[in-house]
């Protein structure tokens, strides 16, 4: 899997680990660990005593592990900095967490006390592998900052492209077991990627062309050698005249013959030495079947409310989705967001109002979890379990093949499969589907960099409904038209995208902010002139001209007073 993994890593640096699904991040990131040994090559850390914090994928962590995470008997100053990492991070009470609250913990809720734990652990350095996967935006901005703050070096397994913006400045690809080094953050190493692969073609294209005018020069040094043998080698009476010219032909097909063997030597040199044809990237192609336009709305929600464990998750909200719609469903972890879902799934029940659903609708699910395979069937037989596969089993292959699929690993078992291509083979599931209403729960978790991209291309094309549910933040922007998010205990419907809406709340927040203070300062200037005003009228009597005026002044500073503290 790894076969020429060369560099070096500073101290204080921040480094992304990229490429492609299956191309050995994981494997590189347990070298690094020590959970595992190289079979050749040298792994040398240049300081003694390093303590590695190693953030696995939130599918790795069991309620045994996270269990070891509250152990009672740390250190108190390492389990304070725990307890108020998981605050910040939106977990609360976690002391008091048992093993029936940890094994109903979300994908997000793992991640976070995963994070939390490590960060009070004080690493020097930072392991993250998928570090954003369930993520609310919360969360990933409270990481982001933690990350600038962090002294330490960060090496960052992730897909994420707004993480890796914002916390990287080296980035290293894995492709073919090669490893290449990029200056920069995740768009810089797009662009100079690009730029490489354009100037390395460039080249190769030139040498190509330099080797098609030595394939030309031999060609027309052979016609000229193989004449001049000829020459060299006639016999006869008028030849034996010539013997003087038959040694001219004979030293010019020698020395012909010389400068064939060197223009030969040539191109074998740039056979070995030379500039090689860059590898396109993989592409991955996503598709569905475009559904049928039959009715406007296709969602009704009417002042609807649910509860969950004696805790209302929201209530009286009031929202549609009409057809063709791209909706972008935005709240923290723990806003019920999944429970939402399980009721457009008619998997749960509202607990007041009314939810309608389009009773021709047909809805097709996503879920976030990959390990609920069947770890020992084959991708094929895996696909073959569906009626639309049976039917159509040309389509489901050239569906596999599209989405990065060889023959040979059809016949994989699901559990030596990589998270991503095990999300690419439920995606395939899904596609073989038709459906109306395409419900995603982060569907970019795990998916490589390209894949990510090639669905945004696919689901901007695609003209059913959408409902998306995601942390990537450059998907929803580019994806979803409409927001629903869960704010105050309700959800609410955004007429806008998730950039529009990000920059009204961050612009209300701030308005609401400079308000505060402007009625502190007020609250201050008042405090400042009734204490004048008394002074003034501690030295004046009521029959004085100016009492009558400063008293006025007095009450009046007084009614404002009391209008700002209410």
């Amino acid at each position: 899997m790894l076969v020429n993994v060369n560099g070096d890593l500073a101290s204080g640096e921040r480094v992304g680990l990229v490429g492609m699904n299956g191309a050995g991040k994981t494997t590189l990131a347990n070298l690094i660990f020590g959970t595992i040994r190289p079979d050749e090559g040298k792994l040398t850390f240049h300081k003694d005593e390093l303590r590695i914090g190693y953030l696995l994928q939130s599918t790795s962590y069991t309620v045994s592990t996270l269990s070891m995470m509250l152990d009672p008997s740390a250190e108190p100053r390492e389990t304070e900095l725990f307890l108020r990492t998981a605050s910040h991070l939106g977990l609360h009470k976690v002391k008091e967490w048992d093993g029936a609250r940890l094994a109903g913990l979300s994908g997000g809720e793992k991640t976070k006390l995963a994070i939390a734990h490590i960060l009070s652990s004080k690493p020097n350095i930072l392991l993250l592998d998928e570090p954003t996967n369930h993520l609310d935006f919360d969360g990933v901005d409270f990481l982001v900052q933690e990350l600038a703050r962090f002294s330490g070096t960060t090496i960052v397994i992730s897909h994420d492209r707004y993480f890796l913006d914002q916390t990287v400045d080296r980035i290293i690809e894995l492709q073919d077991g090669v490893s290449t080094s990029f200056p920069g953050n995740y768009t810089f190493y797009r662009e100079e990627r690009s730029r490489r692969f354009q100037s390395q073609l460039h080249a190769h294209e030139e040498q190509q062309k330099y080797e098609q005018k030595i394939e030309a020069e031999i060609n027309r040094l052979k016609n000229w050698s193989a004449k001049s043998h000829r020459e060299a080698g006639k016999v006869g009476k008028m030849a034996e005249m010539r013997a003087g010219v038959k040694e001219f032909y004979r030293s010019k097909a020698k020395s012909m013959d010389k400068q064939i063997k060197s223009r030969i030597h040539r191109l074998e040199k740039i056979e070995l030495e030379g500039v090689k044809k860059p590898e396109e990237e993989a592409k991955v192609s996503f598709g569905w079947d475009q559904p049928d336009k039959r009715g406007r709305r296709i969602v009704e929600a009417q002042r609807i409310g649910k509860s969950y464990d004696g805790r209302s998750l929201f209530a009286d909200s009031s929202f549609y989705l009409q057809r063709g719609e791209k909706i972008g469903l935005l709240g923290p972890n723990g806003c019920g967001k999944t429970t939402l879902i399980q009721m457009l799934l008619a998997q749960k029940s509202v607990d007041s109002g009314n939810l309608w659903i389009s009773p021709t609708a047909n809805v097709a699910y996503l879920t976030q979890d990959v390990s609920d395979l069947n770890q020992q069937g084959t991708v094929l037989e895996l696909l073959q379990e569906s009626h639309e596969v049976r039917s159509d089993v040309g389509k489901a292959r050239t569906l596999l093949a599209n989405m990065g699929f060889d023959a040979s690993m059809l016949h994989k078992p699901i559990a030596q499969l990589s998270l991503g291509e095990r999300t690419r083979i439920k995606l395939s599931q899904l596609m073989m589907r038709e459906q109306d209403l395409l419900i995603l729960d982060e569907p970019t978790n795990h998916l490589d960099l390209a894949s990510r991209e090639q669905l945004e291309e696919t689901l901007s094309e695609y003209r059913g409904t959408l409902i998306v549910v995601s942390h990537d933040r450059y998907l929803i922007d580019k994806i979803c038209t409409k927001l629903l998010v869960f704010q105050s205990g309700s959800i609410k419907r955004i007429e806008s995208g998730f950039e529009a809406f990000r920059e009204r709340t961050e612009g209300v927040h701030a308005a609401s902010g400079a308000n505060e203070q402007q009625l502190e300062e007020e609250k201050l200037v008042i405090a400042n002139k009734l204490a004048f005003v008394l002074g003034e009228l501690s030295l004046l009597k009521p029959t004085d001209i100016r009492y009558a005026e400063l008293d006025e002044e007095y009450k009046q500073l007084l009614a404002r007073k009391k209008q700002l503290r209410t």
